[in-house]
């Protein structure tokens, strides 16, 4: 008999409030749902009665994680349409800051995976590791988050000196940190067993669900904005797009190990060929017309769309965060499946977190409830018995 599980719209696994429904047969996944648009915040209207300067700081609220990949959207939209020519220090500055974003978002997922799969080590090395990059992102920008930094035309503050010895020094130390989790996790029978073979999406439905990031270049689909359509420094120094053909969750994982070790390179390479000069274009004007803006975040690709009406807010400001793309592909990877991997599979596409958890499980008869804790009970107890047969 048939059994529909909900999941959400409150649930730690999910970004933002979104509802999931998974249709069971036993333990096995024969199907599933989803239902955005449960919190409509406004963004795009709120955008829309600001400036342009003050969108800068509003776009960074839509993702803590990924603020700084929306604030430069957006100041890649306005200057398109405005046609500044940014210096090339603030092209480096904004690359540089770029790229420690990706490394602490990544950072984080490493951390949430080994909860999900009960791996505590990894979960709490993870989230270690993490913080130094915290430290230099505050160093950089004077915040850990949120970093009010992008503007169009190039970037608010510049960096002294003397802050620069200390990034490279946390690059150094953090690439051996990556490289030994790395091994760490690739060498592990029982991490392997969760992930190799577990919520297969192919590259043709990778392609025809539009998905973004490491959830595209985990499927062999291999995009990424930051090569194919380069902006800031990213054409000027030396680095490689992560791509693997395993399309399963060990392959998206394995994209997101190896792109940190990029990222490092890039920021590395960035710092030392960090030119002198201006931080910031003055943009004194926006005439009519249409711009665009998009920059690779860590989940994947970040577009915003601007229609200026010449005054000095945007008549139009559309955005689209990678998240939107890449939930659908959680139908397509889910089928087949246990219960035990649905949140893992619903984590590989490294959603936001929401605050609150309010979730229950359910037969058609109303008899069985269980709430995260149990699904997450389930998926640890996969891992013991994986565990023990080896």
């Amino acid at each position: 008999m048939s059994t529909i599980i909900p999941i959400g719209p409150f649930h730690p696994v999910l970004e933002e409030p979104e509802y999931i429904t998974l249709n069971v047969e036993g333990e096995t996944v024969v199907g599933a749902d989803i239902d955005l648009g449960r919190v409509h915040r406004g963004m795009e209207l709120l955008a829309q009665e600001k400036t342009y300067d003050q969108d800068c700081f509003l776009v960074e609220r839509i993702c803590g994680i990924c603020s700084a990949s929306h604030s430069w959207a957006t100041s890649l939209a306005v200057e398109d349409i405005a046609g500044v020519e940014v210096p090339d220090r603030a092209r480096y500055l904004r690359t540089i800051v770029h790229e420690l974003e990706r490394l602490h978002s990544h950072m984080l997922w490493v951390g949430l995976g080994g909860h999900i799969i009960g791996y505590w080590t990894v979960y709490m090395w993870g989230w270690k590791y993490r913080e130094p990059i915290l430290d230099c992102l505050e160093a950089i920008t004077g915040n850990r988050n949120h970093y009010a930094w992008y503007r169009p035309g190039g970037v608010r503050r510049d960096v002294a000196d003397e802050v620069w010895p200390m990034v490279l020094k946390a690059m150094d130390e953090f690439d051996a940190q990556v490289d030994l989790l790395t091994n760490a996790i690739l060498d592990d029978p029982v991490i392997l067993g969760r992930l190799k073979g577990v919520g297969i999406l192919t590259k043709e439905d990778a392609i025809a669900y539009g998905t973004l990031g490491p959830t595209a270049r985990g499927s062999a689909f291999d995009v990424d904005i930051r090569r194919d359509e380069p902006y800031g420094a990213y054409s000027e120094v030396d680095w490689d797009v992560i791509v693997q053909d395993g399309c399963d969750c060990l392959a998206v994982a394995v994209v997101r190990l190896l792109e940190m070790k990029e990222a490092v390179k890039i920021i590395k390479q960035c710092i030392n060929k960090l030119p002198d000069g201006p931080i910031a274009a003055e943009v004194r004007e926006v005439p009519r017309g249409e711009g665009i803006g998009h920059v690779e975040a860590p989940r994947g690709e970040c577009f915003h769309y601007i229609r200026s009406n010449g005054t000095n807010m945007p008549e139009r400001h559309k955005m689209r965060a990678p998240t939107f793309n890449n939930i659908p592909s959680f139908r397509p990877r889910v089928k087949g499946e246990t219960i035990s991997d649905a949140v893992l599979i619903f984590a590989i596409i490294d959603p936001c977190y929401s605050c609150t958890e309010r979730m229950a499980v359910m037969d058609s008869h109303g008899e069985r409830l269980l709430d995260y804790k149990e699904l997450l009970r389930l998926s640890h107890q996969k891992t013991e018995e994986i565990r023990k047969h080896l």
